[in-house]
């Protein structure tokens, strides 16, 4: 089964595909653009999806915050925390945080899923309700 991952890069991107994958009552993945942690910050992420949960409390939601190659990222998102997390580094690192993500109840991905980008988009709901539609 294909994942309904989706790039956002604003809370109003995040709350629309949310609200689209509830009406829709399908499961969404917000995903961070590529290395968002180093540029925003695992506050700003954590707090993006907090609200978004809140807005949209019958949305099935995971989030990843990508930290691109960056094993300190990974750990600042870890102290912060967000839900998920996703890193790109060398194998080895990624075990070991991996097994810091899962003693912490973070979910841990080592590569990005495919997904639906929402950059530039003029019509965010139409393009959420097409990927959805398509999975």
């Amino acid at each position: 089964m294909a994942v309904n991952a989706v790039i956002f890069h604003s809370q109003g991107q995040a709350r629309t595909a949310a609200s689209v994958a509830a009406e829709l009552d399908v499961p969404v993945t917000l995903v961070s653009s590529p290395g968002a942690a180093r540029i925003l910050g695992p506050g700003w992420f954590r707090e993006i999806v907090a609200r978004i949960r809140g807005e949209v409390p019958q949305a099935r939601l995971s989030a990843y915050l990508d930290c691109a190659d960056y094993p300190g990222d990974v750990l600042e998102a870890f102290r912060a925390p967000v839900p998920g997390v996703i890193f790109t580094g060398a194998a080895e690192a990624a075990a070991r945080l991996r097994e810091m993500a899962e003693a912490r109840g973070i979910t841990f991905l080592d590569s990005r899923p495919a997904a639906l980008d929402l950059l530039d988009s003029r019509d965010p709901e139409e393009l959420c309700r097409s990927w959805f539609l398509s999975r």
